[in-house]
């Protein structure tokens, strides 16, 4: 592909704020780039089609407002009204740093790719709650190593928050499917599946706020946790043993308390080793002693609702002979 001509796609659903602090970064990004922004309303009752009117003379911006769908038909929607021949997705509760578009344009040129993820970083005015919990969705000695990094579980699944997508890419695989959470590595494995590269570009990062408190995370990281086996049996070849390790985790510390009660308390030890090893971790990272605290609460919430999650969902779909849109309907939009 000789010239590149992005299209950033952001579905929304009731986030004006976010949307407005989203814009802003645009306006700061470097680099001498033409681009186009497409902003897909989901069915919001709260809509932020005054925020995009205040940037319209700033940035060249598109806003379409659509019944409730989910994020994933509302990317694909977004997409077939962009005009570039390359769309970049991001979530509305992201950040872009000054060099984003350099570093995503530089890359593709030295190594073209139909499709490409970049990470997520905490952003210094980011709560202590926000921090610790982007340090346990990102960190080496939690699940953020399954979600992909310069070592990889496998090839390379680009996450929709921050996900690059040709439109070659995107017409021949229709783009993402109905379940969410889910859809950004379904998509990933089918541009696989039909030859189309993937890769990580590190340097690409997005701040992420995660808008969120803990009972919105277990809620989420259980929900990632359901539609990983969905995923395992839609695309076999993808099952990995490394899935297992947050069950395997808590099936562990479960095991060490019935084993302390029987005198034994080596498990415990070895527990609390780890958790220090990620408090010290967190306290490096975030040089804050609240954030670090809170990153302990983060990892433990993050492996029991990520694990119960897999067990739950990997025990339903191998023992009723439902589907897992009848199983759980509640990860999936039908559309009519």
């Amino acid at each position: 592909m000789n010239t590149l001509d992005f299209s950033f796609i952001i579905p929304v659903f009731n986030r004006p704020d976010e949307v407005n602090e989203l814009l802003e970064s645009f306006t700061l990004l470097e680099g001498d780039f033409s681009f186009e922004i497409v902003i897909v309303e989901d069915g919001s009752n709260i809509d932020c089609k005054a925020i995009v009117a205040s940037y319209i003379d700033r940035l060249n911006i598109s806003y379409y407002f659509k019944p409730n769908s989910g994020p994933g038909d509302s990317r694909n929607f977004g997409m077939k009204k962009a005009k570039g021949n390359y769309y970049i997705i991001l979530d509305s509760d992201c950040l872009l740093p000054k060099h984003y578009l350099q570093t995503v344009k530089s890359s593709l040129d030295n190594e073209f790719v139909d499709c490409f993820g970049g990470p997520d970083a905490a952003h210094h005015s980011f709560t202590s709650l926000q921090k610790a919990i982007n340090f346990a969705m990102t960190s080496f000695i939690t699940t953020g190593g399954i979600r992909g990094g310069k070592t990889k579980v496998d090839k390379f699944q680009p996450r929709s928050f921050n996900m690059g997508l040709s439109k070659a890419a995107f017409e021949a695989s229709g783009g993402f499917g109905v379940i969410h959470p889910g859809e950004d590595p379904d998509l990933s494995i089918r541009l696989i599946n039909l030859g189309f590269k993937t890769k990580l570009i590190n340097e690409a990062f997005v701040y992420h706020k995660r808008r969120i408190s803990w009972s919105k995370f277990y809620k989420q990281v259980n929900k990632f946790g359901l539609v990983r086996p969905i995923l395992n049996q839609w695309h076999p070849k993808t099952a990995k043993l490394v899935y297992w390790l947050p069950t395997l985790f808590c099936l562990g510390f479960l095991a060490s308390i019935i084993l302390f009660g029987l005198g034994i308390d080596l498990g415990l030890k070895l527990y609390a080793l780890y958790f220090i090893a990620a408090f010290i971790l967190a306290l490096i990272s975030s040089k804050s002693l609240v954030v670090a605290i809170q990153a302990i609460i983060a990892i433990a919430i993050q492996f029991f609702g990520y694990g119960y999650g897999f067990l739950k969902s990997t025990l339903a779909l191998k023992f009723t002979k439902k589907t897992p849109e009848q199983v759980f309907p509640h990860l999936f939009f039908i559309h009519g």
